[in-house]
């Protein structure tokens, strides 16, 4: 895909999906709404990942230990002490 131009002219976007973030970014458009605490967001992907503050949801376990986490960024932040 070629890339897009942004909305504004300042950037260039190799997607169009990039696009309509960073213009919900720079807009302060947050369309996802968590319904447990109302708190929005600008991804689906942040609120799923949100979400399991509600669930305690851990998906990504350390292996070694079998300690768990939310999100896979602190699970390899952990996996840096072994």
């Amino acid at each position: 895909e070629r890339p897009t131009l942004c909305w504004d002219g300042s950037q260039r976007l190799s997607r169009s999906s990039d696009m309509l973030v960073q213009q919900q970014l720079q807009t302060r458009e947050k369309p996802y709404e968590c319904l447990e605490c109302g708190k929005n967001f600008v991804r689906s992907r942040d609120l799923l990942s949100h979400h399991r503050v509600h669930t305690a949801e851990r998906p990504y376990m350390c292996q070694e230990c079998r300690k768990s986490f939310r999100k896979s960024s602190h699970l390899i932040r952990h996996q840096q002490i072994h």
